[in-house]
């Protein structure tokens, strides 16, 4: 094979195999806050946690009952929250998806406490999550299109279809507080091989619900999500479905939404992460609070 021939296939899987993604911005009621770049200087306030993973990458199976399993690789709470009413929708927007990682979108709820500041500082592995929205394979009989890698229409194709964008609704009667939002998408394109396994995406951002009812959703630890054996976890998805695929991790929220309909998302302004702890300003010369 020629030389410069071999030097672009490969130069192609590589860019194919390092296109991993993750959350840019998230929307609430037309307001985008930025999500954290670990490739561009952050603003000090964000509600979305920090992280170290390096070209946007996963976190394999050997996380599984580990703190990166919670909120992303070496992830640091985030020092901000956004506001969002009970009932309301929360939209991702992801830096793009590749076709080929096809898999389920779930995200998760963990009440941190009624206190302003208190996502900002709990311990991760201290967490409970309970899921309020959960899409695996949606329609085993249709590929999303003609040239599919896989069997079926996934969530992850209504994600691509929907400009890299995933909506999920906050649960109307959740109790109001401060809850860390976790969301992420599982690739499966390599669970099928024994030493790769699933490939986990998860996002955290931290939010303050307003209004809402008294529910208090029992949760499952944050490192104890998933379990390796799980068919979820290491479905085929080369192989045409011979049945129903069973969405990996708790089940889902009774009080949540059974489907959240994948629409356009509207952005009309910016908007920037309300501090979790007050900041000081000089007011006539004396140092005052400000909540930001």
């Amino acid at each position: 094979m020629n030389m410069l021939l071999a030097a672009a296939i490969l130069l192609g899987f590589v860019s194919l195999v390092s296109a991993h993604s993750r959350v840019t911005n998230f929307v609430i009621d037309g307001a985008s806050y930025q999500g954290f770049n670990t490739r561009s200087p952050n603003p000090n306030i964000l509600a979305a946690w920090s992280t170290t993973v390096k070209n946007d990458g996963w976190i394999s199976t050997e996380s599984y009952g580990k703190p990166d399993i919670v909120c992303h690789v070496n992830a640091t709470n985030a020092q901000g929250h956004a506001s969002v009413a009970a009932g309301d929708t929360v939209d991702f927007q992801w830096q793009g998806w590749p076709e080929s990682h096809h898999g389920p979108v779930i995200t998760y709820l963990g009440f941190c406490g009624i206190d302003r500041g208190s996502c900002e500082s709990i311990d991760k592995t201290k967490l409970t999550f309970f899921a309020i929205d959960k899409v695996g394979l949606v329609d085993p009989s249709f590929n999303a299109t003609s040239f599919a890698t896989a069997w079926g229409i996934w969530a992850s194709d209504i994600l691509i279809r929907n400009n890299a964008t995933w909506v999920v609704q906050i649960p109307p009667k959740i109790q109001p507080g401060h809850y860390v939002l976790r969301h992420e998408i599982i690739a499966l394109h390599f669970a099928r091989y024994p030493g790769q396994g699933a490939q986990h995406y998860p996002q955290c951002v931290n939010i303050e619900v307003t209004g809402g009812g008294s529910d208090e959703p029992a949760g499952t630890s944050a490192v104890d999500l998933y379990k390796p054996a799980e068919n979820g976890l290491i479905y085929d998805i080369s192989q045409s479905p011979t049945g129903t695929y069973k969405i990996p991790g708790p089940t889902m929220y009774t009080g949540a939404a059974a489907f959240v309909s994948q629409t356009g998302v509207m952005v009309r302004s910016s908007a920037t992460a309300i501090p979790g702890r007050p900041t000081a300003t000089q007011t006539g010369g004396a140092q005052a609070q400000s909540w930001g």
